[in-house]
Parts: C-alpha cells; structure tokens; sequence
C-alpha cells in the first residue's frame, strides 16, 4: 500500500504540516509551575453538578498556580446539540462564581489557542489524521453498523473482546483502488487508527488516584466520524497538546479509555498531561450509594440549586468538602476566611464515590449565610427573588430599611442566628415582617385557651410603651406572667406544672406567634422594633 497516495487521496485539501500547527500554538509563556487546565462540557443544555465539580478543581490549580482556566465546548456529536447551549454553559459557570481565563464565550471566542469549539477546529485533527494515515498507522473502514453488530455477536459468543480489531477489522488491508471503488460508490467511511496486537501493560500515574496499569490498547478505534469530526479521543490528544494543558480531570468513567489516549499521545510524540480522574458523583439511596442520575435526581442538574436559591457559596464549600478531606477542619480553624483561600491539593481527593447529602448542603448554607453581613444577604436573596420570585423582589425593594434592620436581627456576634438556608426558604421564614405576606400559620399554646389568650393581650397592650429598652420591656412581660399564674422560671414550672397555669415560654411563644405567625421566631422586642409601633400594635390587637 502507498500510504502517502493513501493520505493525499482521502484529504487533498490538507496542505498544513504538523510543524504549522505547532508554530500556530506556541508553548504557553508562563511562571514556573503554572498550571493549564480546561473543563470541556458538551453543548447539550443540560449542565450537572459533576461540571462544577471539576471545574472548581481545574479552576483551583490553574488560579493558585498562577496558571490559565480555560473552556473548551467538546461539540463532536452535533446530535445532541441543543441550540443556546453554550451560553447556557457560561452563564450557569458565571452563576456559581467559576471564571475562565480564555476559551468560549457567548460571543465567540477568547484567547490565542482557540477555537475553543471542536467542529471549527476541524482543519487541525485533518493535519494529524493525514499524518497517521501517511505513516500506516490509520485506515479508511466501510464496515456498516449492522457488520459491526454482527461482529460483536460472533465475539460475544467466542467469549472475546468486543471490538474492531485483529481479524475483525475488515478494512485494514484494503489496497487503494479497494479504497477509491468504495468511496466512489458513496460507501460511508470512518478512519480508524490501526491498533497493534499486543500483550504489553501500559502504566499510567494518575494525580488522584496513583498508578494506574492496564493492557496497552488493540483496537483499531474511530478517529474520524463519517462527517469528518473527530471522536473524543483523537479530539481531547490534539486539543490538549495544543491549548498547553498540563493536566485533563475527568470523570472516572474515562479510565478505561486512557490505553487509547496513551497510544496516541506515543505515537504523535507528545508529553501526556497530568490525568485526573475524579469520583463519581452518588447519593444514599435506602441503605446504599449509587450514581446521581439525570433522570431520576434534580439536584443533578446546576439549575436545581439556582432554583432553590443555594447560595453558589454555600454549593462551592459543600463541593470543596468532597474535593478535599481536610476542607471542614481548615474552615473550623479559620472560620472568617475567604474559601478560596483554602490551600486545594489534588493529593486530598477521594477516589471513591463522592456523596452528594442535600441536608448537610443544606447546612453548610446556614453557616455561609449567618456569617454574611445584612447587606450581602440582601443583595443575595434580591438577586435570586429578581429571577424567581419577582413578587418578594418588589417587596424588599419597597421597604429597603426595614429589610435591612430584618436581616440584622439575630446576626453577628459569638453564636449568631441560623434561620436561613436558601434565599427560597427566605421568602418564607421573613415573610412575617411585610404585612402583604404576614400570616399566622402555628396555633396558640395549648396552655393558653382563648380567654387567656384574650386576657394576655389585654394586659400587655395596657402597658406596653414602644420606646422600653429590652430589660424593661422584659420586667413587663415577667410581671404579667407571674400575675396570671405561669411560672417566670421554665425550671419552676418543669419541677412543679401542678402549681402553675404554664411558664413564660407559653406566654413568649403567644407574642411570638402573634408578631411574627410561628412560635419558632427571633427575639421579640427586636422583631417588634424592626416591625415599628404601628404594625406590632395592630397584630397584637388581633388577639386582644
């Protein structure tokens, strides 16, 4: 076989050399150490938490090493294209505070390594697929689908391999003419990489997970598609010897395709990058784990946790708790501090199954948002009501200072409140203090049946005075206690209930309930505050 005959006849419109193309992306200029990473997601509208995932750890050895964070849109399969997907993809990365260097952007394109869209780099895989072709190395197949299924029966069977490959792969000795018929005929073709039979070990050192050894590859995988594109494996060997990544972090699924990889990165001569390869993503289903699936699980999908207002802080430190095993005791030893001051190493990665637990998310949420200051959370909290709930929206922009003074109830010092998780569940816990979304929800205490209810409230409107600081208006509230028989002391009370109607807790949990609707509430002499005198009297008043 002329394989140069060969090459010219299945690309005569390749005229770049190898050498153009390394001349065309140069050797990053970069400080020692840095670090080039990518996140390559495909453009399909359906952008999941594994994303994120590891886009925070390429974005967190990029930017600590002073290093480049790309993105690269892996749009091979124009199939599963969805229109708009890719500002999709840089809007949700946006959302959750994750910024690229370079690479795709709505717009188009920015950097010097680009296209960042791996179907508008397709004159750069036709240089290297000449080359393979050139060398021997690469074939033209016309094997159909149905002969390929057919192959994998008579295997299945044999108890072989699946796969093209050895004397399964029909076409590797076609001679040119063989070629020429069938592409004149209009046979579709795909142009395979001609794997070696082998019984070698290749020996791969995985930054995550160590040493990683399998059989070296056989199989005369696809390098080119039908349509000229490449698959991910010619596409991903090309696309990061020439964007200069120093390292590829992938899912865990990807493993099994590294001899493939290998093969090619040998064969063109190439450094091989630093291979990541990351857990999978699971939750607890019953009494076991399995993977998170886009079917079945919602908080899958990035969407999820923008819907439900999860802070993108709250999902970056729940994330970096799965990414590192000594996140949470660094945060508990510098409790103030910036998150993306947290020293990331790939060597404190799991390699088992990262477990997605919406509850302790859910946690980590309360304990970002308490330690933000009353103005972050408004801002936070706005922002989301302004795409989801634009009601609340024009509530928190109608009443500016009493929201304020609201979020600031509870917050700051030693043990500050806990009461919010989500910017959603906001809108719910603080809807008591607009009086266009007030609602009393939790009944009276059974301790207290209407006629004390009624006289409670009679007594404390009679002396209540809205300029009391907090320990006169608490010696109020005592003293009306005791005069209707609750114990002022919860211990009295729990030593001896037979001596006492009920405690002060049922008599705070009525004005607590009547302010504010539920019995789980701030402090009230500052809720009754941030409420004003007009509004605190008027609820009150309800029950008198």
């Amino acid at each position: 076989m002329d394989y140069k005959a060969l090459a010219d006849y299945l690309f005569p419109d390749v005229t770049a050399t190898p050498e153009d193309i390394e001349a065309r992306f140069p050797e990053r200029q970069l400080p020692a150490g840095a670090n080039v990473t990518r996140i390559g997601p495909s453009p399909t509208g359906f952008v999941h938490l594994g994303n994120l995932y590891n886009a925070i750890i390429g974005e967190r050895i990029a930017h600590q090493s002073q290093g480049v964070f790309y993105l690269r849109i892996e749009d091979t399969d124009n199939k599963r294209e969805v229109e708009g997907a890719v500002e999709t993809v840089i809007n949700a990365m946006d959302y959750f505070g994750v910024h690229f260097d370079e690479g795709a952007t709505a717009e188009g394109d920015n950097g010097s390594y680009g296209p960042y869209r791996q179907r508008q780099r397709k004159d750069i895989y036709h240089v290297f697929a000449k080359l393979l072709t050139e060398r021997g190395l690469a074939y033209p197949c016309f094997m159909t689908a149905e002969e390929i299924e057919a192959v994998r029966e008579q295997q299945t069977a044999n108890k072989e391999n699946p796969g093209v490959y050895g004397k399964y792969a029909k076409c590797r000795d076609l001679s040119l003419d063989d070629v020429k018929a069938n592409i004149e005929a209009g046979r579709e073709w795909v142009l395979r990489f001609r794997g070696q039979e082998t019984n070698e070990t290749i020996a791969v050192e995985d930054a995550i997970r160590g040493k990683l050894e399998m059989p070296r590859n056989n199989m005369d995988f696809v390098l080119l598609k039908s349509d000229g594109i490449p698959t991910y494996h010619f596409a991903h060997v090309i696309d990061d010897h020439f964007m200069r990544s120093t390292h590829v972090i992938r899912g865990e699924e990807w493993i099994s395709s590294l001899p493939m990889h290998v093969e090619l990165f040998n064969t063109l001569g190439w450094k091989q990058p630093i291979y990541c390869h990351t857990a999978t993503l699971m939750k607890m289903d019953g009494e076991s784990k399995r993977k998170l699936s886009k079917r079945k699980d919602p908080e899958l999908a990035l969407a999820y946790y923008q819907q439900e207002g999860i802070s993108k802080d709250a999902v970056w430190e729940f994330l970096l708790t799965l990414l590192n095993s000594n996140y949470e005791e660094w945060r508990i030893a510098n409790p103030e501090a910036d998150y993306h001051e947290f020293p990331y190493t790939l060597e404190k990665m799991s390699v088992s199954g990262a477990l997605v637990d919406l509850d302790k998310m859910r946690d980590i949420s309360k304990n970002v948002i308490c330690r933000m200051t009353a103005e972050q959370v408004r801002d936070g909290w706005l922002e989301w009501c302004s795409e989801y709930n634009k009601d609340f929206a024009e509530l928190i922009n109608k009443y500016p200072e009493r929201t304020l003074a609201a979020l600031n109830v509870g917050r700051g010092g030693e043990k500050p409140r806990r009461d919010i998780e989500t910017w959603k569940q906001a809108c719910d816990f603080m809807s008591f203090y607009y009086d266009e979304t007030f609602r009393v929800t939790d009944d009276m205490p059974e301790e207290c049946d209407e006629a004390t209810v009624k006289d409670f409230f009679g007594r404390y409107l009679a002396s209540y005075d809205h300029s009391d600081d907090s320990a006169a208006w608490f010696t109020k509230v005592k003293a009306i206690t005791e005069e209707m028989g609750f114990a002022v002391k919860p211990k009295d009370y729990k030593k001896n209930p037979d001596q006492f109607r009920g405690s002060i807790v049922h008599i705070t949990n009525m004005l607590r309930i009547a302010l504010t609707g539920h019995a789980n509430a701030p402090d009230i002499w500052e809720v009754s505050h941030v409420l004003g005198e007009e509004i605190t009297r008027k609820r009150l008043q309800a029950f008198s």
